[in-house]
């Protein structure tokens, strides 16, 4: 699949495992090495609906905006979220919202 990246920040992040906006997450080794798992699935996938036979990324499409998102981290709260287009997907950012799935 072809991906683009709205942030530059987040690629940055994605490929390089550096970033000043993201410097949280440039320090977690788990979560970087989570994510480039998540980034090589997304790559390999002809299209999103091959996402959903891949569980642990629990891919799902939002209802009420035009993203869809996959878990970053089992276990935690970070998702990628990115829109679907006809050619690819563009990754848009990682929503950290610990109030997702009744979390409170």
């Amino acid at each position: 699949m072809k991906i683009t990246f709205e942030d530059a920040e987040l690629e940055s992040l994605i490929l390089l495992h550096q970033s000043k906006k993201y410097k949280k997450y440039q320090r977690d080794s788990k979560f970087l090495n989570a994510l480039d798992r998540v980034f090589s699935n997304l790559q390999g996938a002809a299209n999103t609906q091959e996402l959903n036979l891949i569980s642990y990324l629990y891919y799902e499409r939002l209802k009420y905006v035009n993203m869809s998102s996959v878990r970053v981290v089992n276990g935690r709260v970070e998702r990628l979220l990115f829109r679907e287009l006809e050619d690819g997907i563009e990754i848009t950012l990682i929503e950290l919202d610990n109030t997702h799935y009744g979390q409170r």
